[in-house]
């Protein structure tokens, strides 16, 4: 496995920028942010290091050479908002978006696209499939075309009021997985899976690695750290974000070693990215730079 990180924490910094504090830091490879530049309406959201408008020919060669002499490779080109929005202009800004990232990996020798499935929050699951069903196979159609992988992540993103109450990404169980997958069979079509989520929803982030092993393009290092006492309190059916936090690796309730274990049992040798999230260290572009050294530090007696 290849270890890296997810390049949002870096919103400030430019693409090189990025592959340099990687490369400074030991780091193999970057999940790259690839949003449209508009306007973010939420923290990690709209960020762009690589712009999918400003893609020249010119831009493309320098990215690649860079990342060659750096010694630093792209593991995915990353995009997550809400695909299946009710807000029927946005869903096609997006899709487009999506469809543009897909057509420009392989000119930028990457081969997956990490992303949510998205979710209309006021739907149930089954209506949500049926939307699924319109939205998606024109998508995993054109990265079948360009061999490109759609890997997506199983986060709810349901957080707070804003995401009440369904949440906007639909993909963030293993039986709605099976559900999704047999909609839309296809070897381009799997997850970019992240054991924290699990942790939230009270489940088994360990046997669903065996299951879905030949769907497991990319994975997540994020840490979730549940108060117990604020769980007891509140309930599960509790905005999530009232008894939970997104923490460092190691600082939080996932048990790292278990996981990386399972994903040597399963012959996992992608690329495996730490994501950041936790506010203890977002004061500052030197806190910022600690949580990168320290979850480095950390993550490196699991992958080496």
């Amino acid at each position: 496995m290849k270890l890296g990180f997810i390049s949002s924490i870096l919103d400030s910094s430019s693409f090189e920028e990025v592959i340099d504090t990687a490369a400074e830091l030991g780091y193999e490879c970057v999940e790259v942010a690839c949003w449209p530049k508009e306007k973010a309406a939420r923290r990690y959201a709209g960020i762009t290091h690589i712009d999918m408008e400003a893609l020249t020919e010119d831009r493309i060669a320098s990215i690649r050479q860079y990342c060659q002499k750096k010694h630093v490779a792209i593991s995915a080109l990353a995009y997550y908002p809400n695909t299946l929005t009710d807000d029927l202009d946005q869903r096609r800004r997006t899709v487009d978006h999506l469809k543009a990232m897909i057509a420009a990996a392989p000119k930028l020798n990457v081969d997956t696209i990490t992303t949510f499935i998205g979710r209309i929050q006021t739907l149930t699951v089954e209506e949500n499939l049926k939307v699924v069903q319109e939205v998606w196979p024109p998508i995993i159609r054109l990265a079948e075309k360009y061999k490109v992988r759609i890997a997506i992540e199983n986060c709810p993103m349901l957080f707070g009021p804003d995401q009440w109450p369904g949440g906007q990404n639909l993909m963030t169980t293993p039986a709605i997985w099976r559900r999704v997958f047999d909609l839309i069979p296809s070897e381009y079509f799997g997850l970019n899976y992240d054991p924290s989520h699990f942790v939230w929803q009270q489940m088994d982030y360990i046997r669903p690695l065996y299951e879905f092993r030949e769907k497991i393009f990319h994975v997540h290092y994020k840490d979730i750290k549940v108060y117990s006492e604020k769980l007891r309190d509140l309930g599960t059916m509790a905005y999530p974000l009232d008894y939970m936090s997104p923490k460092l690796p190691g600082l939080g309730d996932v048990d790292w070693g278990k996981y990386v274990s399972a994903l040597t049992d399963i012959g996992y040798n992608g690329f495996s990215c730490i994501e950041i999230e936790d506010k203890a260290f977002e004061d500052s572009s030197e806190k910022v730079l600690d949580a990168l050294r320290l979850s480095y530090r950390y993550m490196r007696q699991f992958v080496i």
